[in-house]
């Protein structure tokens, strides 16, 4: 009897034991969740402000740059940007849409030519859209008078829209030669502000000028990365226009050749 009260007491202490080094343990690690939760917390809040400084650091760059360099000169330079854009974008869409299959049509306006005529041949140049269209109509129009007076047709139509694909184009030119020189001007402002200071002063102090310095030169720095914008864009434009306009020779030239064929078999 006795033997079993000591194995049951001896029991009960090791499950006492056992329950208090759990009870411990929970303790402990309750306490030390609100800090590791704090620490992971801040962990996460830092990681964040890194990656939106990494994302936005550019942006929040340039802008704190444009407002240094002062609303007189690049408010200028910024104007020079939009129109500039303004006029590129709608020059880019106008040559997109002005782009045609010139040996679809080519070979369209010959099947008229063969079935149906000049007005089967013209009426497939009306429902084509493009200059090179256009220019086939005005020759197929004087192809009843005689080949030169369509020939001359098609030059002088075609002079024409050449000057429609090239309008506004100076436009463009103009704000490339203008943001980098309005940024040289308020360059020169800013430094004579500085001379300026200097001689209010009296002291060549680097701290007096240093400030007035860098704002001159930011005019300078953004009127240049217009300037390279608008670059880009007019040379695009231009290359357009001369894929165009050589596709509008040949096709004229295809048209003459096509209106003699038609002349010979009539």
């Amino acid at each position: 009897m006795k033997k079993l009260f000591s194995i049951l007491a001896i029991t009960a202490m090791v499950f006492a034991g056992t329950s208090n080094v759990k009870a411990t343990a929970a303790q402990s690690l309750s306490s030390s969740l609100p800090s590791l939760s704090a620490m992971t917390t801040v962990t996460l809040v830092q990681e964040e402000a890194t990656s939106e400084e990494a994302s936005k650091g550019f942006h929040q760059e340039l802008k704190q740059r444009f407002i240094e360099g002062g609303p007189g000169f690049m408010g200028i330079v910024l104007l020079c940007l939009i129109l500039g854009l303004a006029i590129a974008i709608e020059r880019i869409i106008y040559l997109n849409l002005s782009t045609t299959n010139t040996s679809k049509l080519a070979s369209s306006v010959e099947d008229a030519l063969k079935s149906g005529g000049i007005e089967a041949a013209k009426e497939v140049c009306r429902n084509t859209k493009g200059p090179v269209a256009s220019i086939y109509y005005q020759g197929l129009d004087r192809a009843d008078e005689s080949i030169d007076a369509a020939e001359k047709a098609v030059v002088s139509y075609g002079g024409v829209q050449m000057g429609q694909l090239e309008k506004n184009v100076s436009w463009i030119s103009l704000f490339i030669a203008l943001a980098p020189m309005l940024g040289f001007m308020g360059t020169v402002i800013g430094m004579i502000q500085a001379f300026d200071k200097i001689q209010a002063a009296g002291d060549m102090n680097p701290s007096l000028v240093a400030g007035g310095i860098k704002v001159a030169l930011l005019t300078t720095v953004f009127g240049l990365i217009v300037a390279i914008i608008l670059q880009i864009f007019y040379n695009y434009i231009v290359a357009k226009i001369d894929s165009i306009v050589n596709n509008m020779e040949d096709a004229s030239i295809t048209l003459i050749d096509m209106l003699v064929d038609y002349k010979n078999k009539k």
